[in-house]
């Protein structure tokens, strides 16, 4: 029996299954279509162990699939453009594509060695000229269709990266990127109008029974759709109102002050010589500087000033007083909210701060509500009080019956508002898709003429432009001709967000040489939507919102049919060690080289598969790694043996009772890995899986150590199965066994195998007898066994006679074909 040696078996098998297109897929060979789906990463240089987990679940998943029958489309990818390979151009002179795609070739090669079944033929480069050709002809779509607009804004602003970042980059007031503070800023910039899909994408949350809840509820609260009122509160100082949006429409007559967001543009005629107008200024530029999650924290202290004018309640026609404070967004409603602090926490808190008054109009059900004991807002359920004609109504009926009064008195709507706001797209960098956008002086905006796409990135830039895209600094890009008049005109420097680019690559791979469309739309209807997606759970905001949203203008132009790109979601844990993730920073990284070099792809997959849930973290261990190790070493020498065995078994005799229980373990084990790995709604067990396959080679040493012959249709049967079950796991050591085994064909091509129902079928069954709460006795007895006859046999034993003699049997309890349980007293 030679030696397992992974390293030799796994280069062998991984050039021949490159050099034979293994895995290639055809776009339609008869069988049914699946479409099995990792998000690819950014060509950072190196894989990590996060990768490896993905892409490995991602692929016994596809393999699983191909053995079953289906047409699996399972394709790998970058998304290259981004700020490392920038930087790097600043730090090292090094052109950021030539960063890229050197780094690109070292992951390919990474990924190659861990056995991953790509079809490397589909693989794509968001940064190659022939993917963003698509990306910017997109953006067209969406210009063409009035989804993409430009305009003037505050923005969210990192001074480290340079460049602007959407709402959904800032994490806890930090760039999504580089942790750095955020702040705000005004700029001219283009806009996605995902708004106009806000409803969609809350109500199709339901067309997604194979999601993560959480992930789900991530973006329903992101979107953030509440239902209300609109009415306007007069400011007779200046002859305006402001317009108010209210979910708490029944506590309007609640309200005691007005907060206006201090970006609000009735601000600068409200505190326009004040006298102290110098301080008021001072306080709104100090809490524009602030950004929007520091502003709206419920841990942020609440600031606030008054401005010296007061508005008119439209319900009371009470003069209130109109403040400025930090915790109201301009962009968020209306930019103004009724302060409510008897029913507001927040409007409490600002209340007490600034000794405003507090009124009650909610009582609860048995009245007992008093201001002077209150510790805090009362924001439950229940009557209205102190609020006229609607004393006595239900907070429910008060919230439609004083909607109804606005709008019969022709002073308010009910509404609905959103917390989700327009995709900023605008990125002040170089290494990004270019906004396919030409300003004319004469004809303005145009759109570069989509037979000259793509606009190019062009080389003769200066990474040294600071805040300024380095784009600008290329004249040859700059300065073109107008497509409409053929006058001189300039382009836009801006780059796309990344975002923009992953967000359609599921489309590109169904298509992916296709010079002549970005995916034809027959080909993406067969694979579409994508089976099984794969990914971290940081990715819930930003690129499932943005997928999901691009899916339905796509559906809406008529170039899918499906409205939401992923049918089943899988979001893995990460990969800790001591608890932590790995990091550079704390050094605390394997890398998968290491594990590759000293034992090979198949035991790192199988390691990362066994140690937790997908879901899970995963905690890592060098111990758990060698023990996979191990594990692979028993599996060589026990398929040598069975195949010894199945040439030189007996034949044509019944099966003995250790051959019965030797299938029983063999074929539930089939049962368990299918139903674990099958992944119905995407619940994954994986794990449990590996453990089952463990258990039956147990079964097969446990055999070999007590029998001394064996039937050889036995032998070969639980050999032949394990290699299969074994397959999506390890894929080069079961292929190399395969063939040793001297079977035909690739393991890889073989059919799933099925569960023999007939070897399910046990005539006795082994049950322990527990006697008050101890396992004393274990009986072996027919399975259909009547309750008599067993206490009978039960009671007559020995052993169970020296615990139950002399004493009263209070209970005589069977759980059919597990336990007996006795109670003696």
């Amino acid at each position: 029996m030679e030696k397992y040696i992974p390293q030799e078996i796994e280069k062998k098998w991984q050039h021949k299954w490159l050099e034979d297109k293994t895995d290639r897929c055809p776009d339609d060979n008869g069988k049914p279509p699946y479409y099995v789906l990792e998000m690819f990463p950014y060509p950072s240089g190196n894989l990590h162990m996060g990768h490896v987990r993905n892409y490995t679940i991602g692929d016994v998943i596809a393999r699983y699939r191909r053995m079953n029958g289906y047409n699996v489309l399972h394709p790998m990818g970058y998304d290259a453009f981004g700020m490392p390979a920038e930087n790097a151009a600043i730090k090292h002179g090094t052109p950021p594509a030539d960063w890229t795609f050197s780094n690109i070739e070292n992951m390919t090669r990474q990924q190659k060695a861990l056995g991953l079944s790509y079809d490397w033929d589909r693989e794509v480069a968001t940064c190659h000229e022939k993917y963003y050709k698509w990306t910017q002809w997109i953006f067209e779509l969406l210009y063409k269709r009035g989804l993409a607009y430009r305009k003037e804004a505050k923005v969210n602003w990192c001074e480290k990266c340079n460049t602007v970042l959407a709402n959904e980059q800032v994490i806890d007031g930090l760039c999504w990127r580089c942790d750095s503070p955020v702040v705000k800023k005004d700029l001219k910039q283009w806009f996605f109008k995902i708004t106009d899909y806000a409803d969609r994408l809350l109500d199709d949350l339901k067309l997604l029974p194979g999601w993560p809840e959480r992930v789900k509820t991530m973006q329903k609260n992101w979107i953030g759709r509440s239902e209300g009122a609109e009415f306007s509160f007069e400011i007779p100082e200046i002859g305006k109102s402001i317009p108010m949006f209210s979910t708490r429409v029944d506590t309007v007559f609640g309200v005691t002050y007005i907060v206006l967001a201090p970006e609000h543009p009735y601000v600068e005629e409200l505190i326009k010589g004040r006298d102290n107008e110098e301080e008021l200024r001072a306080f709104i530029t100090r809490m524009k500087n602030m950004n929007d999650i520091e502003r709206t924290s419920n841990d942020a202290e609440k600031e606030g000033m008054f401005t010296g004018a007061y508005a008119v309640n439209p319900l009371n026609n009470e003069q209130v007083p109109i403040w400025i404070a930090n915790y109201v967004l301009v962009d968020y409603g209306t930019g103004a909210v009724m302060g409510v602090p008897g029913h507001d926490q927040r409007d409490w808190e600002f209340a007490k701060k600034f000794n405003l008054p507090i009124r009650l109009v909610v009582q609860n059900k048995d009245m007992s509500l008093d201001l002077n004991t209150m510790e805090g807002a009362y924001h439950d359920p229940g009557v209205l009080v102190n609020s006229g004609e609607f004393n006595g109504l239900t907070d429910e009926e008060g919230r439609k019956a004083i909607t109804k009064w606005l709008v019969d008195h022709n002073l308010g709507k009910g509404t609905v508002n959103f917390k989700l706001r327009d995709w900023l797209i605008s990125r002040q960098r170089y290494w990004g898709a270019p906004i396919p956008i030409i300003y004319c002086p004469k004809c303005g905006e145009q759109l570069v003429p989509e037979d000259q796409l793509p606009v190019k990135l062009p080389t003769d830039v200066q990474f040294t432009a600071g805040a300024v895209s380095p784009l600008a600094t290329s004249e040859e890009f700059v300065h073109c001709t107008c497509p409409k008049c053929g006058g001189p005109a300039t382009r836009e420097t801006d780059t796309m967000d990344t975002f923009v680019c992953s967000s359609w690559y599921f489309l590109r791979y169904t298509d992916a040489r296709n010079d002549e469309q970005a995916w034809d739309p027959k080909k993406a209807n067969h694979w579409m939507n994508v089976d099984q997606y794969i990914g971290g759970i940081e990715h819930a905001i930003l690129h499932l919102m943005y997928s999901r949203f691009f899916m339905k203008v796509f559906h809406d132009a008529g170039l899918v049919d499906n409205v939401e790109p992923f049918e089943r979601l899988l979001t893995q844990g990460m990969v800790l060690m001591d608890g932590s993730k790995m990091s550079k920073s704390k050094g605390n990284v394997v890398s998968p080289e290491e594990i590759l070099a000293k034992y090979g792809a198949d035991t790192g997959r199988l390691f990362i598969l066994f140690a937790a849930p997908p879901e899970r973290d995963l905690e890592w261990s060098d111990q758990g790694v060698e023990g996979s190790y191990r594990f692979l070493n028993r599996v060589w020498r026990i398929v040598h043996q069975y195949i010894d065995l199945a040439k030189n078994g007996e034949r044509d005799r019944d099966l003995t009772e250790a051959e019965k229980a030797l299938r029983l373990q063999e074929h539930k084990t089939i049962a368990k890995v299918t139903e674990d790995v099958k992944g119905v709604d995407g619940d994954y067990a994986l794990n449990t899986a590996v453990s089952s396959i463990m258990e039956l080679v147990n079964a097969m040493y446990a055999y070999v150590g007590a029998n001394t012959s064996i039937r050889s249709d036995v032998a070969l049967e639980v050999n032949t199965n394990l290699l299969k079950l074994l397959a999506p796991f390890t894929p080069h050591i079961t292929e190399e066994l395969w063939q040793i085994a001297g079977f035909e064909g690739s393991v890889h091509e073989q059919d799933w195998p099925e569960v023999d129902a007939g070897a399910l079928v046990v005539d006795e069954i082994e049950l322990p007898v527990q006697i008050n709460g101890k396992v004393r006795e274990r009986i072996t007895v027919p399975v259909e066994i009547g309750q008599d006859e067993l206490r009978e046999k039960v009671l007559s034993m020995p052993r169970v006679k020296d615990f139950t003699d002399g004493k009263t049997i209070v209970k005589f309890i069977v759980v059919p074909k597990k336990i007996i349980n006795i109670v003696v007293k």
